[in-house]
C-alpha cells in the first residue's frame, strides 16, 4: 500500500498509539501492539509509534480494512481494526482530530460472516485418560500434572492463569480458587471440588504449604524447583501427556472449551458460566460451546447409508 499518512514523532504521553496501548490489560497488549505495527507499515510508516494516526480519515481506514483482507481472515481483520479505532479515539480525546473526523473514520463497519469454531472439545474418556497417565507416573511430576489438568478442567483456566496461581489463591477448606484475570484485569472466583480437590491436595502433600506459586517446575530427576512455571511448560506438559494417553492432539485452550461445554451440558446457565470463566459477555461464552457438534453427530448416526 502506498504511503497514506506521513511519519511523525510525538512524546509518549501524546502519542495515540502509546495512549491506547497503555489502557489495555497485559493479556491484550501484545496482540494490539502487533496489529498497530503491521497497519502502520501498510501506511508507509516505520512502526506504530511513528505513524500519524490523527491524520487517518474514512477513506484511509476503509483502505486499511480492504488491504488486510487480502492476507487475514475476517475475524482477525476485525480484531486488528479494533486497534485502529483505539488509536483514533486516543487522538480525538487528546484534541488531535475533530469529533467529526473521528466519528467518520471509525464508522467503517466490521466485517460480518461465520466461521467454524476453532479447537475441539475433549471427551470424558480423554480427560480421564490424561489424568490416568499422570496417576500412573508416581513421580512428583505425575502428581503435579494430574493436579494441573484437574484444575484446568474443573475451573476452565487459561494456561497463563494456571501459571499465575498462588497457594494463597486456593482455599483448601472450601475448594474456592481466586483467578487473577490476565486479560480483563478482573479477578473472579471458581470452585474445584470432588476429584479436582483430591488432585490438588495430593500435590500439596508434596509441594508443602509455604507461600508462593501453586505449581512448581520439576526436573527430570524429580527435583522440585521452587519458582513459577512458564506457560510454555504447561503447553509441553499437556503435549507429553496427550502422547502418553494416545489421544488426538489438542491445545491447552481446548480444555477450557471442554469445561464450558460440559458446564452448559449439566444445565448451568450461561450467565453463571460466563462469570466463572471470566467472560464479559455470555455471547463470548457461547462461542466456546461444542454441544452442537455432538447433536450433529447424533443426527448423522440416525441416517442409514446402504453400503
Amino acid at each position: 500500500m502506498s504511503e497514506i499518512v506521513p511519519t511523525y514523532s510525538l512524546p509518549a504521553d501524546r502519542n495515540p498509539a502509546s495512549m491506547y496501548l497503555s489502557s489495555l490489560s497485559p493479556g491484550s497488549l501484545p496482540a494490539m501492539e502487533g496489529a498497530l505495527h503491521k497497519i502502520a507499515v501498510l501506511l508507509g510508516s516505520t512502526g506504530a509509534f511513528s505513524c500519524n494516526w490523527a491524520a487517518l480519515r474514512f477513506r484511509h481506514v476503509q483502505a486499511i480494512q480492504t488491504k488486510l483482507l487480502e492476507t487475514y481472515d475476517y475475524k482477525t481483520v476485525n480484531k486488528m481494526m479494533c486497534a485502529v479505532r483505539g488509536a483514533l479515539k486516543a487522538a480525538w480525546l487528546d484534541g488531535q482530530m475533530t469529533a467529526e473526523d473521528y466519528h467518520k473514520a471509525r464508522s467503517v463497519k466490521s466485517i460480518s460472516g461465520e466461521k467454524l469454531p476453532p479447537g475441539r472439545s475433549l471427551s470424558p474418556g480423554e480427560i480421564k485418560a490424561l489424568i490416568d497417565v499422570c496417576k500412573a507416573d508416581n513421580s512428583p511430576a505425575g502428581i503435579r500434572d494430574a493436579a494441573i489438568i484437574s484444575v484446568m478442567y474443573a475451573a476452565g483456566l487459561r494456561r497463563s492463569e494456571v501459571v499465575d496461581l498462588n497457594l494463597d489463591d486456593y482455599s483448601i477448606e472450601e475448594g474456592q480458587v481466586t483467578i487473577r484475570g490476565s486479560k480483563s484485569r478482573t479477578d473472579r472466583t471458581s470452585y474445584i471440588l470432588n476429584g479436582g480437590s483430591r488432585a490438588i491436595n495430593a500435590w500439596l502433600q508434596i509441594r508443602g504449604l509455604e507461600p508462593g506459586p501453586m505449581f512448581y517446575p520439576i526436573t527430570k530427576t524429580g527435583e522440585i524447583q521452587r519458582r513459577r512455571m512458564s506457560s510454555q511448560a504447561i503447553f509441553n506438559m499437556l503435549r507429553k501427556r496427550a502422547d502418553q494417553a494416545e489421544i488426538p492432539s489438542f491445545s491447552p485452550h481446548d480444555i477450557r472449551r471442554t469445561h464450558i461445554s460440559d458446564m452448559l451440558e449439566t444445565g448451568a446457565d450461561v450467565l453463571t458460566v460466563a462469570k466463572m470463566v471470566g467472560h464479559k459477555s455470555p455471547q463470548t461464552t457461547m462461542l466456546y460451546d461444542r454441544r452442537g457438534e455432538q447433536a450433529k453427530i447424533k443426527a448423522a448416526n440416525m441416517l442409514h447409508v446402504p453400503y
